[in-house]
């Protein structure tokens, strides 16, 4: 008798629930109803219709899991944490089924996930739908429609994942709840979330985080925070970087070694020496010790600030202390910034000490001196530094051809710096967009314009992008030699380039045209430069309005005048609002001023 009441199999009415089975397992089979003509099984807790032969499969085998748990069987018995951890994982596809296909869901449906769902659960549930988005409504469903609160390991995997897909405001969101739920972050959770705000470049949203957590009792990870500040600095946020590092000294943030060498990196690059020899001097104050990179950025920043002497000061210093030894970059600093200033002498000494202390040189340590010799002119010193660098075993790069290109032309020996090219070329080295500017600028000042053209037909068959100064002494030099047309041409291959006039560029043309006589292209030609935005400065407007004037053309120079007192900065916009541009309709068909 028990084992016919064993194996048939139990009936459920609709919308009753049947107690005969305790726990939540009951109420699961409360809301089946029975197949209706074959066709399909419609339940009332799942909310959606499929395949009657699924549904029925897998209902048949729930029950047989469920009649073998409470009344026994003939299955073997199993470890009773591996059925439980099966019962959770089909509840959690039950709960995924219900939120994604069933909203609205009835009063009875919510009342029954209220009385079965945990935190664990609610865990599983969010991680198997598989979506940030989905999780964090299903997390503001049970919150708000069964009250249920939220483990810290459901807040930790949505916070995480708007993280990685760059969602900050839905992060801010899910971490607003966690607070309201009780949960705090740790330090590991913290440190993430300013990191991946940081890097996202939500300095705001990092900044309110921080301040949240004061509070707390939650230390700031050092390596995020210091990741965040350098963030901020590359943002150009150096000020807001100063303010947010002193605003949490004292509170659950200690700075290192590292967090000071940062703040002082981004003081130095926008000269500000003083205020980061401030950050320099405080560090002793927190048990923090300035280390190599420390010094190092000190000395670079005193020598770009000209201060060379101060910083071959500090270098002594660190020669005079145990804790570290100068380096490459540290003695290559001060040499650069004696050759900057021109003392070759002083660089020369340093560079002799440098290879006396054991310390090898760099390829930038010679392509430093290399500059610094050819810009006083000292070739010989230049080249023998060239061919001392094979001996250090290092390999002449694209800067060191330049430099040497550029001191042979300052000494006007042009026909040396051709040489170099084919030096170049035979060790493959491509050349640069200043190795094309130095050579081209200095054939235009000895009136070899021609090869300098075939320089910028070269320029043009690189992956170069090419910039206004390297056209500008061709353009120049042709119009010069009175050749506008092919000035003009130059002109339509920079745009072609992607490469706009400059200002520069602009005057050359407007005063080559007025020399030549032809008013009216120059006039097309200011037209179109303050059409694109490119402000003219006094020589071009004094140089137009001469030529006008000599040209006997006083209406038109009048009326250039009046554009010049209305808008003394002669932007665009005005000139466009208030003035109809000068003879731009008759002279439209002029290449440069298309």
């Amino acid at each position: 008798m028990k084992s016919r009441e064993f194996n048939k199999k139990p009936t459920f009415e609709p919308g009753l629930l049947n107690r005969k089975f305790g726990h939540f397992q009951v109420e699961v089979f409360a809301y089946l109803i029975r197949p209706r003509n074959g066709v399909g099984l419609q339940m009332t807790l799942f909310s959606f219709t499929t395949r009657a032969s699924r549904v029925r499969a897998a209902s048949k085998a729930f029950i047989r899991r469920y009649h073998i748990q409470f009344h026994g069987g003939s299955h073997p018995q199993v470890n009773k944490e591996v059925k439980v951890v099966k019962l959770d994982a089909w509840f959690v596809k039950v709960v995924c089924t219900l939120f994604v296909f069933s909203q609205p869901l009835d009063d009875g449906c919510l009342g029954y996930l209220s009385r079965n769902l945990t935190p664990l659960i609610e865990f599983e549930v969010v991680k198997s739908l598989n979506n940030p988005a989905l999780g964090l409504k299903f997390l503001e469903f049970s919150r708000m429609k069964l009250n249920i609160p939220h483990s810290f390991w459901t807040y930790n995997l949505l916070l995480r994942s708007f993280c990685h897909i760059g969602l900050c405001d839905s992060a801010k969101l899910v971490f607003d709840y966690m607070k309201i739920d009780g949960h705090f972050p740790d330090s590991t959770m913290l440190g993430f979330l300013i990191s991946s705000f940081g890097k996202a470049g939500e300095f705001g949203m990092a900044k309110k985080l921080l301040a949240e957590v004061q509070s707390e009792e939650v230390m700031v990870c050092i390596f995020a925070f210091n990741n965040l500040l350098n963030k901020m600095i590359k943002h150009n946020k150096l000020e807001e970087a100063v303010t947010l590092f002193k605003d949490n000294l004292g509170s659950n943030f200690h700075p290192d070694t590292w967090t000071f060498n940062i703040l002082i990196r981004g003081l130095c690059r926008v000269g500000k020496v003083g205020q980061a020899f401030e950050f320099f001097n405080d560090m002793k104050n927190f048990s923090c010790f300035p280390d190599i990179v420390t010094y190092n950025t000190i000395i670079n920043g005193l020598c770009r600030a000209n201060e060379v002497d101060r910083g071959h000061s500090l270098l002594n210093e660190i020669q005079s202390r145990d804790v570290c030894s100068p380096d490459v970059v540290t003695y290559t600093s001060v040499i650069s910034g004696y050759c900057k200033l021109g003392k070759m002498e002083e660089a020369s000494a340093l560079f002799s000490e440098m290879i006396n202390s054991g310390t090898l040189p760099s390829v930038v340590t010679f392509n430093v001196l290399i500059d610094g010799f050819g810009k006083v002119g000292d070739m010989l010193s230049a080249k023998s530094m060239y061919e001392k660098m094979v001996s250090f075993g290092c390999i002449a790069d694209v800067v060191t051809y330049t430099s040497l290109i550029d001191g042979y032309c300052r000494i006007g020996d042009v026909n040396k710096s051709l040489q170099l090219w084919n030096a170049m070329k035979v060790r493959n080295i491509s050349p640069n967009v200043y190795t094309f500017a130095i050579t081209i600028n200095a054939l235009c000042k000895e009136n070899r314009v021609h090869e300098a053209r075939e320089f910028l037909r070269e320029l043009q068959c690189r992956d170069i992008v090419p910039k206004p100064f390297i056209f500008n002494p061709v353009i120049d030099g042709l119009c010069k030699a009175g050749n506008l047309d092919e000035a003009n041409l130059i002109v339509v291959e920079m745009e072609e380039k992607k490469c706009h006039p400059d200002k520069v560029t602009f005057t050359i043309l407007i005063i080559g045209h007025c020399m030549k006589g032809r008013m009216l292209e120059a006039i097309s030609i200011f037209n179109k430069m303050l059409s694109v935005g490119c402000t003219p400065d006094g020589v071009t407007v004094h140089s137009l309005i001469s030529c006008l004037l000599k040209a006997g053309m006083p209406n038109q120079a009048s009326h250039i005048r009046t554009i010049t007192l209305q808008d003394i900065n002669l932007t665009s916009s005005s000139y466009l609002d208030n003035n109809a541009p000068l003879q731009s309709q008759t002279y439209r068909g002029v290449p440069v001023a298309a």
